[in-house]
């Protein structure tokens, strides 16, 4: 296997969003799940995107599994490696993304690393080094609120300057809008001064097939699936890549039961459940009961299983941010995070092993606790639900025929439930 991208993502649901993206875009692309084994059959591809689930945990843990991926990446021809983040740079002043890039940097030998979560598809745009959400800088939006990682500076050159041991710059729009040339003469120009990393404006469309076509030169770039999207138009633009047709061949027909799982407490997500209410049997969890025990769990699975035969159903973890605030400040941000996430995949469990071969999660940090726990080591990448969100069917010959759909809590329609659903036969 000779890959033309390699892609590092520090969460599941980030990696789909990415995935779907390079698919679209004309990239043949698979999804794995931790750095595959050296024995993992995968189909011939133009890209391989290495889903962790790395970013909360601890930084140093974070490097070490990310310096894991690329280079396994490497090793499979992948001359350049994108290190796939959140479009709302979620990331505390400790990491993990500036401890990450500069251990891949060092790695890789890249004098100056691009830097941009931008994404205008999705309402993501930097300007003057300043993330915004729509017409709003990000501390002035809800998504400022993160769970684990909440983001009150919507500045990226000072956020990545805090994590980093490099120096940060910028490449403001302007010079963006001059072309690929004054692109890369600004960059030389911050290389020159030891600066090793650039936040990119990025506002329109067209700004990221120019950002894409100056990182695919280098070895490493950072940010969010727009970049990704920048970097596939610019090797099928470039003939380094035959573009493919995108495929919503999925194999056999799955069918059977199907089961939602809501772990993301985000604004989105919360309607969205509120809206699939309509549509199937819904129940709510309790926090302050998952975080007590197994209860919780039992009593899900206990409610589910006589109901799948009729239809799907949701189990939903999600609650508001002032709920979820006050489970934190009672038994701790880290052990309250960890006792959820552990449930949902609980359920997850016990739902497959009840029959269920469509599963639709929704939250990125409860996605790779089910994903984990199900032991599935990568995804075909298919038809898309929502923007960033696809089809994906399990690629091991054991779970070959179970589909999922991993979404981040912010992204998908109002009726995202059953626009999945529909979408998973």
């Amino acid at each position: 296997m000779t890959l033309a991208l390699g892609c590092i993502a520090d969460d599941y649901t980030g990696a789909s969003d990415l995935a779907n993206t390079l698919t679209r875009a004309g990239l043949r692309t698979v999804q794995t799940i931790g750095v595959p084994a050296d024995d993992l059959a995968l189909p011939a591809v133009d890209a391989v995107v290495v889903s962790l689930k790395s970013r909360s945990i601890e930084a140093g843990l974070a490097v070490s599994r990310s310096r894991a991926a690329e280079t396994w990446l490497r090793g499979r021809g992948a001359s350049h490696v994108l290190f796939k983040i959140c479009s709302t740079f979620d990331s505390t002043d400790a990491g993990n993304i500036g401890p990450v890039m500069d251990a891949l940097r060092a790695d890789c030998g890249e004098t100056a690393v691009l830097v941009t979560p931008a994404f205008p598809e999705t309402g993501r745009t930097v300007y003057q080094g300043n993330l915004f959400v729509g017409a709003v800088p990000l501390n002035e939006s809800p998504l400022k609120d993160h769970p684990l990682n909440p983001m009150h500076d919507s500045n990226l050159v000072r956020v990545l300057a805090r994590q980093s041991k490099t120096q940060i710059g910028l490449v403001d729009l302007a010079t963006v809008a001059r072309g690929v040339n004054a692109v890369q003469a600004r960059l030389i120009e911050l290389a020159g001064k030891g600066i090793g990393a650039a936040i990119i404006d990025a506002v329109f469309d067209r700004d990221l097939e120019t950002i894409g076509l100056v990182a695919a030169e280098h070895r490493l770039s950072v940010g969010a699936s727009g970049i990704g999207l920048g970097l596939a138009r610019a090797l099928v633009s470039t003939g380094k890549v035959k573009p493919a047709s995108a495929s919503n061949e999925m194999g056999a027909v799955v069918g059977g039961p199907a089961a939602c799982l809501a772990g993301s407490c985000s604004q989105a997500t919360l309607q969205q459940i509120a809206n699939a209410e309509r549509a199937m049997p819904v129940l709510h969890l309790d926090p302050e009961l998952i975080v007590a025990g197994k209860s919780e769990a039992e009593r899900a699975l206990a409610w589910a299983r006589p109901r799948l035969a009729d239809g799907p159903v949701l189990i939903a973890s999600s609650a508001t941010p002032e709920a979820v605030a006050a489970v934190q400040a009672r038994h701790g941000r880290d052990a309250a995070g960890h006792a959820i996430e552990q449930a949902m995949a609980d359920i997850a469990e016990g739902l497959v092993r009840a029959g269920v071969r469509r599963l639709v999660v929704a939250g990125g940090e409860t996605s790779g606790a089910v994903v984990d726990r199900l032991k599935i080591p990568g995804f075909l990448v298919g038809v898309e639900i929502a923007a960033g969100v696809p089809v994906l069917r399990a690629v091991d010959a054991e779970k070959s025929g179970m589909l999922l759909a991993l979404k981040s809590g912010n992204f998908g329609g109002a009726e995202f439930f059953t626009d999945a659903l529909r979408l998973m036969r």
